[in-house]
């Protein structure tokens, strides 16, 4: 925790003064009715305990009260504001994440609580507004895994009767060559599952690497040029066409989810999707650091809210 010595990750007047730039780069914003000018700051006001309620604004337009927190994943948490911080420091700078139990024990809240947080810090990193990837001149590499354990481990309660892939989870990715990486929660990698995922997301004009799987067939509609490599006999590398890039993607990725998580549920794999897509499109090969990217996380708490019975079970 050495690492956290600004004001914002031990101070609560301080961690809302940095919560309202990040959100409000051009001032306040009234949640209630969009309003921009004639807020002011009210100093002083406490509530029903007595304590005085920091970073309070009203509106003289529609004469509501708020603070940054509200609309935001934050809203109506009694955690305090510097612990966030905290959270989304942790969670930013670790490559493979960081465990609900091990920040219960690093931020001294419960055990609950640090799942919950958890929780909402991945919403915040989910992207809402998606912009097509490649282009002319650019490359994406797709494949697919495969997340989760198998039938046999499983309690009896919990197996499908089912064998091998039919046991995980099915996740697709995009990535662009030097740029972002794109994950999703998919029922299969059948062409009727991944057609929209590619017309949706890959510009006209790209190229495509790819393995030999059965998304083979979908991608030529959608490229400029499409590469494949067939890694059952052993070919990973042939000019330009590999996915290595996506490879290695995922093998962060999975080393995140057996070494730190253990066990993804099915309910939940899409916010652990959004968190390493996050970390990896906010990498220090793209200019980013940790401070950075932990401030882009809480940029992204607004229009996200999230209650515990949206997020309801077990990791």
């Amino acid at each position: 925790m050495g690492v956290l010595n600004k004001d914002y990750f031990n101070d609560e007047a301080a961690a809302f003064a940095k919560l309202e730039s990040l959100v409000w780069p051009n001032g306040p914003i009234c949640p209630h009715c969009g309003a921009l000018d004639r807020i002011n700051r009210l100093d002083g006001v406490k509530d029903k305990k007595g304590r005085v309620r920091l970073g309070l604004w009203k509106c003289y337009h529609c004469r509501g009260q708020f603070t940054v927190r509200k609309g935001t994943v934050f809203e109506d948490s009694p955690i305090p504001l510097h612990l966030w911080f905290q959270a989304a420091y942790l969670m930013a700078s670790s490559k493979k994440g960081i465990s609900s139990n091990q920040l219960h024990r690093t931020l001294g809240v419960t055990l609950k609580t640090a799942w919950f947080m958890s929780h909402r810090l991945r919403e915040a990193m989910r992207v809402l507004k998606i912009e097509p990837m490649g282009g002319r001149g650019k490359t994406v590499e797709i494949d697919e895994v495969y997340i989760g354990g198998k039938e046999k481990n499983k309690h009896a309660s919990k197996r499908k009767g089912s064998r091998g892939r039919q046991d995980k989870e099915a996740v697709f990715s995009l990535v662009e060559r030097g740029g972002k990486v794109r994950s999703h929660h998919v029922a299969d990698v059948s062409a009727r599952t991944l057609r929209p995922i590619l017309y949706n997301q890959i510009k006209r004009g790209t190229a495509v690497m790819s393995d030999t799987g059965g998304t083979v067939a979908e991608i030529g509609r959608y490229a400029s040029r499409h590469e494949t490599v067939n890694h059952s006999i052993g070919e990973y590398v042939r000019g330009d066409a590999h996915t290595n890039t996506i490879e290695s993607y995922f093998a962060i990725m999975k080393r995140g989810i057996v070494g730190t998580y253990h066990h993804v549920s099915q309910q939940h794999l899409k916010r652990y999707l959004a968190e390493f897509d996050f970390r990896y499109n906010e990498r220090q090969a793209l200019g980013v650091d940790d401070e950075t990217r932990a401030n882009r996380v809480l940029s992204g708490i607004t229009g996200k809210r999230l209650t515990y019975r949206d997020s309801s079970g077990a990791e």
